[in-house]
């Protein structure tokens, strides 16, 4: 995670390191500043991003006795900001197949509101991803978005009206497995990927 000097709140580096030593959680200002910039870049969860949303999860878990994340994508995980956050991924992927080199997808316009306030998003995403797979040529590739989208849809079972920090943590892990997913080769997904894990 990379922050100009300025950007980075004053106590925050201290109070890491004194969680760290007490074998704590580590602070909630510390998802709060990634997770507002990952809103500030539209939806932008780079590599080390995902990596710190997940060390403070897991660090969380670990302490509270709860199931930690794992390293790939999980598509047994129930919690509800992590089937989101895929299902999001899903339907970009979507809109990209139906709409090569377009310019701005839906993580630009509605990540924010996505993975804090599901209910008011996600009736539109739906809609609109009708509209998108009826624009594939491809007829299995019709198929496997409705496969891809119906096997998350069977994980999910209301839209929240607001998540909670730690869902939106989930969110964007959710999110950043499914896509990462997407560019590993599955032969190769016991050995190497194209992407990075998390």
């Amino acid at each position: 995670m990379q922050y100009k000097d300025d950007n980075v709140l004053p106590n925050l580096p201290a109070d890491i390191i004194r969680c760290i030593l007490a074998g704590a959680p580590l602070p909630d200002t510390f998802i709060q500043a990634i997770i507002r910039r990952i809103k500030a870049e539209q939806g932008n969860v780079s590599f080390h991003r995902a990596c710190s949303i997940k060390a403070y999860l897991n660090r969380k878990y670990r302490i509270t006795n709860k199931r930690e994340l794992t390293v790939p994508l999980n598509e047994k995980e129930t919690r509800i900001g992590y089937s989101l956050g895929r299902l999001f991924a899903v339907l970009e992927k979507l809109q990209e197949d139906a709409q090569p080199g377009i310019n701005a997808t839906i993580r630009d316009r509605y990540y924010s509101s996505a993975s804090c306030t599901p209910k008011a998003v996600f009736g539109t995403l739906m809609r609109l991803s009708t509209h998108h797979i009826k624009k594939l040529e491809n007829p299995g590739w019709k198929i496997n978005a409705e496969k891809r989208i119906s096997s998350v849809m069977d994980l999910i079972t209301d839209f929240p009206s607001n998540m909670n920090m730690e869902n939106q943590g989930l969110f964007a892990i959710g999110y950043y497995h499914q896509k990462q997913d997407f560019y590993t080769k599955k032969t190769d997904h016991k050995n190497t990927t194209k992407g990075e894990e998390v």
